[in-house]
């Protein structure tokens, strides 16, 4: 559960584990060294040039995660995961390919230098692939803080999946457990390019996480809540999640139908950062390039009222994206995709920005398996000025969204159309919970009445305050 991709790995240093983790001593700097991989993309990057290869570029990435999960006081699951996987991309001309693979032994790496060749030889001709211009490649990698030096052991989840689960069930009117889980990992990347690039990251990542129930058979509801966060000490405790799935859970306890109906409709912030993803995918170069956004035309033009800026910062310290270079090994930055209400970039890749005649804005994300494509980093709407409640107390009718259903945005057309629970709100307070309903608009009248509240907090990959869109059209019985 949550709101937007998992994090990403982040520069690498290296940490001890803590006293009681699974992890041993040996084990945890082996993993933590990525010297190794370090050598690896260097030779594959070497072995490609060796091939026949103009230029190429090599990822080699690192996992271990452990998780919990458990339900009625037990454990009903715990797992582990390692693994290393490598990608190979090179070109030869104006074509490209690309390769992974987690075996490396013997002469794998030359051999799968060749093969890629091989296919790029055979791939059709692209004029805007190619790696990143040198001037732009990274050289400053400042330290973000995203590594917790302390690995927490599988007992330590364990206590804290219970924990949050006997948090859940001690709420007044919650009838079961949905479960409840707990996580930790680390990450790691290396970077190599034919032009002299080398950069490595190393991150951790821990999470809790609660579902409770009420209620029996067909009037059953559920809820849930979850904390993630590089650092172990930056998580809401275990109670507080546990708590707060069962609140949410019994809030939700015997909704009532509405008739249609259009009214303003206020976001939780818990579903307001799926606002700023519609602005987000709609910026993508890709779809720009295609011309399949809705936004295609509109670069530099008022979307917004003036007070609403969207921001990406790759750089915030401990943030659940936060990276010092993108996928191509460009330096990112701080960059306010809409200013003063105003669209002012669209995110871009090195291939993107060469179809679109601009230059990257350094947002390449990458797998091992795939060539570089754009997306963004730690994405926020800024705060507003009103309270939640100020937001809320001139109201007479109106809907308070704490839950989506489906995806029916059409980022072609900018019709926005989704399923939805939450509360009805009456004269200006939240009374009863309704479900089963359908909220429906354009995006461009979303953008253009959205009134953001005070109560920003960074805790997802995107993140916004409570916000407030004006005359939605409410779909009921």
């Amino acid at each position: 559960m949550g709101s937007g991709p998992e994090p990403r790995p982040n520069r690498i240093s290296f940490v001890n584990p803590s006293p009681s983790s699974t992890l041993s001593p040996k084990a945890n700097s082996d993993l933590f060294d990525q010297s190794a991989l370090s050598d690896l993309a260097q030779r594959l990057v070497e072995a490609a040039r060796r091939a026949g290869a103009d230029a190429a570029d090599a990822v080699a990435v690192r996992g271990v995660s452990q998780g919990v999960e458990v339900r009625d006081g037990r454990v009903e699951e715990s797992e582990r995961s390692e693994g290393d996987d490598v990608g190979l991309r090179v070109l030869v001309g104006q074509r490209q390919a690309v390769v992974s693979t987690n075996d490396v032994s013997g002469d794998a790496v030359t051999k799968l230098a060749e093969r890629a060749v091989a296919m790029a030889r055979v791939a059709p001709s692209d004029k805007y692939v190619g790696l990143a211009d040198p001037a732009l490649l990274a050289r400053d990698f400042p330290d973000l803080d995203l590594l917790d030096p302390d690995v927490p052991a599988t007992a330590e989840l364990e206590r804290r999946a219970l924990e949050a689960e006997a948090a859940a069930l001690a709420v007044k009117g919650v009838t079961k457990s949905g479960g409840a889980s707990a996580s930790a990992g680390i990450g790691g990347m290396v970077l190599v390019t034919s032009t002299g690039f080398h950069g490595s990251y190393l991150r951790s990542s821990q999470g809790i996480s609660a579902t409770a129930i009420s209620g029996e058979g067909t009037g059953m509801e559920r809820d849930y809540d979850f904390t993630s966060a590089p650092h172990g000490a930056d998580l809401l405790s275990p109670e507080i999640v546990g708590r707060s799935a069962g609140e949410r859970t019994v809030a939700r306890y015997n909704p009532r139908k509405v008739e249609t109906c259009k009214v303003p409709v206020v976001f939780d912030p818990r579903v307001a950062g799926s606002l700023v993803g519609h602005v987000v995918g709609a910026i993508n170069g890709a779809s720009i390039a295609r011309k399949t956004s809705f936004l295609k035309d509109k670069l530099g033009q008022q979307l917004f009222a003036k007070n609403i800026r969207i921001i990406d910062d790759p750089l915030r310290k401990r943030g659940l994206r936060s990276q010092t270079f993108d996928a191509e090994g460009v330096a990112v930055k701080q960059t306010a995709l809409i200013d003063e209400g105003v669209l002012t970039t669209w995110l871009l890749d090195c291939a993107t920005a060469r179809e679109l005649g601009l230059a990257t804005t350094g947002h390449a994300h990458r797998g091992v398996s795939s060539s570089p494509s754009p997306g963004p980093y730690n994405l926020h709407l800024e705060a507003g000025t009103p309270t939640p409640a100020e937001l809320i107390a001139d109201i007479k009718q109106g809907f308070y969204v704490t839950d989506l259903i489906g995806s029916g945005v059409n980022g072609v057309t900018g019709d926005y159309s989704r399923g939805a629970s939450g509360f009805w709100i009456e004269n200006g307070e939240i009374t009863y919970p309704v479900s089963e309903v359908t909220i429906a608009g354009h995006l461009f009248e979303i953008f253009k009445s959205m009134q953001p509240a005070n109560n920003l907090e960074f805790r997802y990959g995107i993140n916004a305050p409570t916000v407030r869109i004006e005359g939605l059209t409410l779909g009921g019985r």
